[in-house]
């Protein structure tokens, strides 16, 4: 049987279905005295109810007051035991419960007081020992243990699997980005880091690059200027801009909003293997809020210093007595303003999904996403070979009508089922359109001696879609004493885009020092086109072995066939074709040793491959091979307690066939160049003690030109620092009159960085301090976040140019929530 256990606002549920599975023993994670530590009861038990459901039978706690509750499930003979540690059960009826063959499926369900601090709920199956599926709520339900055994009487399987809403903490321990499956971190041999919600709504970001300040190897890009490009992002050294969402390639010319995210699961390293084609430093992969089996509503406001406000309201529940139903949307409007002069912005966000179990083993999801931004374009100041000019950071050096819009469409379904208790099939589709207008002077080039910037005029609009299906099948299944779970599916993506660009004529420069401003917009006259169709075919076969209980191998391998039909054309001159077709493997191995239980040693290799754009050819009119990424990683993970992991990760990746400057012809390029970045990575994150939660993270880098035709080589690569740390921690207090008050701190130390390729200028080192209050009661929260606390200058990144991004200065909000 399967058990589910759901945190409710003033009750907890438990789900039964059958599902029995072979699986080895599993010593129970205990505290070094070997028994539990448990405090006094702070949750009483007033109620217990049984509904049954399409999903299995729920047990119904229900409770006088909303608190964390702790379950410890361990199967014992015929009969699955549930103990809810810190309960006191005081029931009308009595001092036990029992209801007798409440299914077909159960013989009896009993709780009971079994000591003072401790309920216990005994749930007999008729034919087996029932298995177990624990699925968190808002109310911060938290887990204890998910190992499986087998009791030596019958073949079972304990599994402990969250869905739905989540609030674990900092501590999570499993995802699905690293091997698409939802596996445990240290049964992964590769480097992945969670961000989770609690630690996002903490930190109180709002976009994805402050989202990924605590994750260690991360580090802004600065593209060319604020919604120029899109997201700015480097993993390891190399650009991760191109990100995903639920797995399926999610792309954006604007900020990326936090408001609809339950979790960013980040994968280190190349990772073609499962995502197709892309840079070799790893993966973003943003998890989307799902919808809840019940009833969920909170209303929110931020407001903060430099005129900025967010209003968000996030619903969820069952829409069908059955709850086979499930609805959540998510709906948000965020205006802000910015340290920098005339620099501001909007954003509305609206995703609702839909959740519909057709049958205990079949589902669908419905989802779609609907965003309409306009932000000013700010390309920051400038900075020359002798450095970053001295001027405030607040000045702006763009044009007030300079500015982005973007509209975006995000539509799909993702479908499952299940053959039985082994096997199962997924397939997705999503239809991603964005129609954007890119509309500033950008800078072109700036005179030390006079201090005049010279401006472009530049303009782009275009409509760009994305089409994505897919087929993915799972099983599990045994050859001789070892386990295998096979995940075998293939891919579809269209990409169609039609912009058009104007970028050649000089707009009114400007004076960096005595800025004098036209506010006058120059006509709109596109010079430049493109109509690019891009197809892409991936088939990929992936096994997790169990070669021993403490032995796992992970291996597989993706095949990847990519067309493209490139079109320019220039104003008045005739349309030019380029087609170009690339195939590769990608393989990936890796290798998770357990000493005991809490400790896994791993290595690996992977691969990555990115076509070159088919209109960029070689002076004979030939076309480039794809860009092509290894890396070696090896590394340790361990749970050092309960609820609180390390990972230790050193890597060598190689990025080949980079494109440089021909020597002989500096129009062309040439594949001749080599990117090396070689490191170690450190990150804890979890829960210390109860209330005390915790992730910090270090990186010490080596990113460099290790091949070139230039005099670059041996120079470091742009924006990627030497040394990198982070921490962020959160204590709330956990009883008395001032239970619900917490507090957080942040230390963000960055060393200083190339802006350039070239290394002629570098960014100076810097570090951050921020710190938050908080206070949660009943269902109302409120929340203060300082950013920069000590205001101290800082550049957080350069564009390669000669544009560098100021960091803001002192930053303080205010959030206020409700739940109802």
């Amino acid at each position: 049987m399967k058990v589910g256990l759901w945190l409710l606002s003033s009750c907890i549920v438990v789900g039964l279905s059958v599902i029995p599975v072979s699986a080895e023993p599993e010593p129970w994670r205990m505290s070094t005295q070997g028994k539990w530590l448990v405090q006094s009861p702070e949750v009483v038990i007033t109620g217990i109810k049984l509904n049954s459901t399409p999903r299995g039978l729920e047990i119904v706690l229900e409770t006088d007051t909303q608190q964390l509750l702790k379950p410890l499930i361990f199967p014992e003979d015929d009969t699955l035991v549930i103990e809810i540690l810190g309960a006191l059960l005081q029931l009308p009826e009595g001092e036990e419960f029992i209801a007798e063959n409440p299914t077909a499926e159960i013989d009896t369900v009993r709780v009971n007081q079994l000591n003072e601090t401790t309920i216990q709920i005994r749930v007999t199956g008729k034919t087996g020992i029932p298995g177990a599926e624990v699925i968190p709520s808002q109310e911060n339900l938290v887990l204890v243990l998910t190992p499986s055994l087998d009791t030596g009487t019958t073949e079972t399987e304990l599994e402990i699997v969250a869905t739905g809403e989540q609030t674990e903490g900092y501590f999570v321990p499993e995802a699905s980005t690293a091997t698409g499956t939802d596996t445990p971190l240290r049964d992964v041999p590769q480097s992945i880091q969670v961000v989770p919600r609690e630690l996002i709504e903490n930190r109180n970001v709002r976009e994805l690059e402050r989202a990924l300040e605590t994750v260690p190897g991360v580090s802004p890009s600065g593209g060319r200027g604020t919604s120029v490009n899109g997201p700015g992002i480097l993993i390891r050294g190399f650009d991760a801009s191109d990100i995903f969402r639920d797995g399926i390639p999610f792309f954006s010319l604007a900020p990326v909003g936090t408001s609809d995210i339950e979790r960013i699961e980040v994968l280190k390293g190349p990772a073609s293997v499962l995502f197709g084609d892309g840079e070799p430093g790893g993966v973003v992969n943003l998890i989307s809020k799902k919808p809840l089996a019940e009833p969920f509503h909170e209303f929110s406001f931020t407001a903060g210093n430099f005129d900025t406000y967010l209003t968000a309201l996030d619903v969820s529940g069952p829409i069908n007595d059955a709850k086979t139903v499930k609805y959540r949307i998510n709906l948000s409007y965020d205006s802000y303003g910015s340290f920098r002069d005339f620099v501001e912005g909007d954003r509305l966000n609206f995703a609702p999904r839909v959740t519909w179990d057709i049958s205990p083993n079949t589902s669908i999801d419905f989802y779609a996403q609907f965003l309409a931004l306009t932000e000013t374009i700010d390309e920051g100041i400038v900075s020359t070979p002798n450095g970053i000019v001295d001027i405030p950071r607040e000045r702006f050096l763009g044009e007030e009508f300079g500015e982005l819009d973007q509209d975006l469409v995000n539509v799909g379904y993702d479908f499952v089922h299940r053959f039985g208790e082994r096997w199962s099939v997924r397939h997705s589709f999503q239809y991603l359109q964005y129609d954007a207008t890119r509309f500033a002077p950008l800078f072109d080039s700036f005179d030390e001696e006079t201090g005049n910037l010279d401006r472009l005029e530049f303009f782009a609009d275009g409509t760009y879609r994305r089409f994505f299906v897919n087929a993915d099948f799972v099983g599990k299944f045994e050859t001789g004493p070892i386990a295998h779970q096979l995940r075998v599916g293939a891919d579809y993506r269209r990409n169609n885009e039609d912009p058009s660009f104007q970028f050649d004529n000089l707009f009114a420069p400007i004076n960096v020092f005595d800025p004098v401003y036209t506010n006058i917009p120059y006509a709109i006259n596109p010079q430049f086109f493109r109509d690019d169709k891009v197809d892409r075919v991936g088939v990929y076969i992936q096994d997790q072995i169990d070669l021993l209980p403490n032995l796992k191998l992970l291996a597989g391998v993706r095949y990847d066939y990519v067309d493209q039909l490139r079109t320019t054309q220039n104003l008045g001159e005739p349309r030019e074709e380029f087609t170009q077709s690339d195939d590769r493997f990608s393989p990936r191995v890796g290798l998770v040793y357990q000493p005991i239980p809490a400790l896994a040693i791993y290595g690996s290799y992977t691969t990555s491959f990115n076509p070159s754009f088919a209109a960029s050819r070689n002076p004979d009119d030939t076309t480039f091979d794809p860009t092509t990424g290894r890396q070696f990683e090896v590394g340790l993970k361990a749970d050092l307690f309960d609820r609180f992991s390390v990972t230790l990760a050193a890597f060598d990746i190689r990025k080949d066939n980079v494109e440089v400057q021909d020597p002989d012809n500096p129009f062309f390029s040439i594949q001749t160049g080599e990117q090396t970045s070689k490191g170690i990575e450190l990150y804890l994150g979890g829960e210390i003690l109860p209330g005390w939660n915790v992730v910090a993270g270090y990186t010490y880098l080596d990113a460099y030109v290790s091949q070139d035709t230039t005099d670059i080589e041996g120079n470091s690569l742009t924006n990627v620092p030497d040394n990198q740390f982070s921490l962020w921690t959160t204590y709330t207090i956990q009883k008395g009159s001032l239970q619900g008050l917490g507090f957080g701190l942040g230390l963000f130390f960055v060393d200083e960085r190339p802006g350039n390729l070239e290394n002629t200028f570098t960014l100076p080192s810097y570090f951050r301090t921020d710190a938050a209050l908080f206070y949660t009661r009943d269902r109302w929260s409120f929340q203060l976040n300082v950013e920069n606390l000590f205001d101290v200058e800082y550049f957080s990144s350069s564009d390669g140019f000669i544009g560098v991004n100021p960091g803001a200065p002192f930053t303080i909000s205010g959030r206020i929530a409700v739940r109802f």
